[in-house]
């Protein structure tokens, strides 16, 4: 947390006032004058590395709690609650935003809880859309989870000593230490299923339509779920999640965690980034991993001490229905509102499958973010079927972007395409591509003109 500006006065002053210390007695204890202290609750201050080592030391407890405790998940999360067009006429500021979370975090909270209920169902959120809860969860630690990342680096140090071949390795492993054995079966007796776990056989059945890529992560997945079972097990314990449908997709996802750090190991990766510019084909021939999953696994480089580059990713199918959304450290609004731009190239990928799409674009509030969009079709398809395809969102702010491979030719400073929120949530005015007026705004028409939109609306 040394490299990154730690706002946390209402963790601070909630942790003095279950100790039942004043300021003055908390400041003494922690070597810190009572001001300051004062300036840091109400988070004019940020928390020092120093001071973070202290609290811990001093009240036992785990620091990611300060991060984790901000009421409604933090000033990102509540700006893209009240992005909903229900509240597009009141125009809240972020200072007054900031006001708010400061003055009455219990009422922030309360706010984000309701909202949330609301927005998925009623009085039943998590039957209602238990990915929703999920996101939130895997939102709340920035999708970076620093014990599984550090277990899957010790095992694929382990695999790599024993063999140059990661899947060959793992086949080994399984075999030898956990009595599985892979198998490979024609599509004939598997013709529903990838992959399957046949415990009265002992073996993994892997589907002959996987590709090298698939199968190594089919194996990482396995070992996941036997050797990584008690980290995986207390996260997703950890959640507190009452609906047993969360909890598995929670146990899924950070399954699928651990196999791609695995496959992909931090140290090693993150040093690879960095050397070719995040060049992603680069980075997937280099660790055997397909396209989905490097885009994946770099909005996970939030190691303290070791951050990489906080890119956020979205994956859609031509519906531009969100199948998969990641924030990670980014907390970009783009891929958290419910509508999106069709100005946005990622809906042009599919036009040009397997190409991938740069493009520099400007939201409302003036946040420029470099994106990448490729399409990407899932394993198992078959000759005569159904092919299903998605495109895969990369993006990262501007200033972030400079030394990456895709900024390559790209003026960052120069023009960027005007994108919004989707229709119901951008007031941008003369937009050719407006499909409805925005919410709280009355459509206007005037017979005498035809402005650039087709749909003109009061106030603008």
């Amino acid at each position: 947390m040394a490299d990154r500006k730690l706002l946390a006065g209402h963790a601070v002053r909630r942790l003095r006032r279950q100790a039942g210390l004043t300021q003055a007695a908390m400041a003494e204890m922690l070597g810190i004058s009572p001001s300051y202290l004062n300036l840091v609750e109400r988070n004019q201050r940020p928390l020092s590395a120093a001071l973070l080592v202290r609290l811990a030391e001093s009240f036992d407890f785990d620091p990611r709690a300060l991060a984790a405790a901000e009421p409604g998940g933090g000033a990102d999360a509540m700006r893209r609650r009240l992005a909903d067009p229900l509240f597009a006429d009141l125009e809240i500021d972020r200072n007054e935003l900031g006001d708010w979370l400061l003055a009455a975090p219990g009422g922030a909270e309360a706010f984000a809880r309701v909202f949330d209920r609301l927005v998925t169902g009623g009085a039943a959120p998590a039957t209602a859309d238990p990915a929703s809860g999920v996101r939130r969860e895997i939102e709340r630690w920035r999708n970076h989870f620093a014990d599984l990342d550090a277990a899957a680096e010790a095992l694929a140090d382990e695999l790599r000593l024993g063999s140059g071949d990661l899947y060959g390795a793992m086949a080994e492993r399984l075999r030898v230490k956990h009595g599985l054995m892979i198998r490979i079966l024609p599509v004939d007796v598997m013709p529903d299923m990838l992959r399957r776990l046949d415990l009265h056989a002992r073996q993994l059945q892997l589907s002959e339509l996987l590709d090298a890529a698939s199968r190594t992560f089919a194996a990482a997945f396995q070992l996941a779920q036997i050797e990584a079972r008690t980290e995986i097990d207390a996260l997703t314990r950890g959640a507190a999640f009452e609906d047993r449908a969360q909890e598995r997709l929670l146990k899924r996802h950070l399954t699928s965690y651990f196999a791609a750090a695995v496959m992909m190991p931090y140290a090693r990766f993150l040093r690879a980034c960095e050397a070719t510019g995040y060049d992603i084909e680069l980075l997937q021939r280099r660790f055997g991993a397909g396209f989905e999953h490097v885009a994946h696994r770099l909005t996970t480089l939030q190691r303290v001490g070791a951050r990489g580059v906080p890119f956020f990713m979205i994956r859609i199918d031509r519906a531009g229905q969100a199948s998969k959304r990641y924030a990670g450290a980014s907390g970009a609004a783009l891929i958290q509102a419910e509508g999106r731009c069709p100005l946005w190239r990622l809906h042009h990928a599919f036009d040009r499958p397997g190409t991938l799409a740069v493009q520099l674009v400007e939201l409302e509030d003036g946040t420029r973010y470099l994106t990448m969009a490729r399409t990407v079709s899932p394993q198992g398809r078959r000759f005569g079927t159904v092919a299903a395809e998605f495109a895969i969102g990369l993006g990262v702010e501007v200033s972030l972007a400079g030394t990456l491979a895709a900024a390559g030719g790209v003026d960052l400073a120069g023009a960027a395409t005007p994108i919004g929120l989707g229709c119901r949530a951008c007031f941008r005015t003369e937009c050719p591509q407006r499909s409805i007026a925005p919410a709280g705004r009355a459509l206007t028409i005037n017979e005498r003109e035809r402005r650039m939109s087709a749909l003109t609306f009061a106030g603008d």
